[in-house]
């Protein structure tokens, strides 16, 4: 992936950059775990994102609402440059990790151990449930038996799945229900002690028993990770996440505390959004 060719950056104004700045340095000073300012992207000619400035805070899950094509689903692929594999995708503005810009010099390897990401499909590798686990911190270079072991059985207890698994690690991951290769899934972005967790519609595709374990499971890890998560579903987002943002035609509408974007929202496309007048 490092050999991937990264957007092209424009170059911000000095009044821009200096803006960002300040707005950084308040966002470090709230916590802020993740954060984008000013931030636009674009598919060639196509505007998807529009000067979206975000905070994440740490140890939080904060949930991402809006229509399909609104431009949420592109913001999370931008946290940990997933976007770098489309052609002609091209950034501006600042994505940060700790303050630091991820576009100023990180790894793309390295961002994308620290920002994992689960995605709506369940996806687990043709091989085994241990290696499956084991895969990532093989390729960041643990080889030792006794380590992986460790690593393996904690990733799947942080999961949530060791319990149901643990007596057939050496099987193939892909004889797993739905729910359980999720959160095999999980468990896997897990491995490589990652500080942020993204999820995009990760429940969508399963049945409401499945669903349930996966919410309860994310309001478990926001105790050791910060997780934003993409989702269609209002009242999930009311039953999982302490921070909202509403995003419409690549606008970032209104952000806040859950609770009070669905009672009451500052903006009347919120409002029409979170009592299903549209979406």
């Amino acid at each position: 992936m490092d050999a991937v060719t990264a957007p092209e950056k424009r170059i911000m104004e000095p009044e821009k950059e200096q803006s960002m700045q300040s707005a950084r340095a308040e966002a470090a000073a709230s916590e802020a775990k993740m954060g984008v300012e000013g931030l636009d992207l674009y598919y060639g000619e196509f505007r998807a994102l529009k000067d979206v400035t975000l905070d994440f805070p740490k140890n939080e899950v904060t949930a991402l609402i809006g229509p399909s094509g609104c431009g949420k689903s592109t913001l999370l692929k931008t946290l940990n440059r997933m976007n770098d594999l489309v052609d002609g995708c091209r950034v501006d503005g600042c994505v940060s990790l700790d303050g630091d810009d991820i576009y100023g010099g990180l790894p793309v390897n390295d961002l994308r151990r620290r920002v994992g990401m689960v995605f709506q499909q369940p996806n687990p590798f043709p091989m085994s449930i241990y290696d499956n686990i084991a895969f990532g911190p093989r390729t960041h270079g643990i080889k030792g038996k006794e380590e992986l072991d460790v690593i393996v059985e904690q990733s799947l207890r942080d999961a949530a799945i060791w319990d149901e698994v643990k007596d057939r690690l050496k099987k193939s991951a892909l004889g797993l229900s739905g729910g359980q290769q999720q959160r095999l899934c999980i468990a896997r972005a897990l491995a490589v002690q990652p500080e942020v967790l993204l999820l995009d519609e990760s429940t969508s595709a399963l049945d409401p028993i499945s669903t349930a374990k996966i919410e309860d499971l994310v309001i478990e890890l926001a105790s050791k990770y910060t997780v934003i998560m993409v989702t269609h579903n209002m009242l999930q987002a009311i039953r999982v996440s302490t921070k909202t943002a509403f995003f419409l035609l690549g606008e970032m509408v209104e952000a806040g505390d859950t609770d009070a974007l669905f009672t009451h929202p500052k903006d009347s496309r919120t409002a029409d959004y979170v009592s299903g007048r549209f979406g």
